[in-house]
């Protein structure tokens, strides 16, 4: 089975829970390649009751290859993650896991929907861009700030570093 770019995206208000975060999933899941810049997170009011407002984004990507099957492990982990840093019942940070290969962006979720498939342990999956034309493009369903240009530009970055390690490997 194919090898795939582990990818991680996260919302957040505080920068030093992050900054924890970080440090405990590059022990987890090893070294960070690819790391964005921080990017407003002003897309949907969905977070702003359990986090506040102007929260943050931002994406990173690891040098280890994964096989696809582990995504429900790794969604399951980050999850863990989430409730060891929540206040009470409130969240501190939103931790998205999936993967990216040459023709996708899939993405892991606990809620099903009619565009997603059931693959273990209560975690499916999404594929949320696909590649054609040259970049990633959003479907119908997509989140719409996995949609906008500088998302699209992070995950275009992404895959050519991916593209470059399947070469050399």
């Amino acid at each position: 089975m194919c090898q795939v770019k582990l990818i991680i995206g996260f919302i957040f208000k505080e920068e030093r829970i992050f900054n924890k975060i970080k440090v405990i999933l590059e022990k987890r899941f090893g070294k960070i390649d690819f790391e964005s810049q921080i990017l407003s997170f002003n897309h949907t009011t969905y977070y702003a009751e359990e986090f506040g407002k102007h929260l943050k984004r931002r994406f990173f990507s690891f040098k280890k290859l994964i096989s696809p099957s582990k995504l429900p492990e790794i969604k399951i982990i980050t999850n863990k993650l989430e409730k060891k840093l929540s206040k009470g019942l409130k969240r501190t940070i939103n931790i998205d896991p999936g993967y990216l290969d040459l023709s996708k962006l899939v993405l892991a979720s606990t809620k099903d929907y009619k565009h997603r498939i059931y693959l273990n342990k209560g975690i499916y999956s999404e594929v949320t861009l696909f590649y054609g034309n040259k970049s990633f493009r959003p479907w119908e369903w997509t989140y719409p700030d996995y949609g906008t240009c500088e998302y699209i530009a992070i995950f275009n970055k992404i895959r050519g570093i991916y593209a470059i390690q399947i070469k050399t490997n």
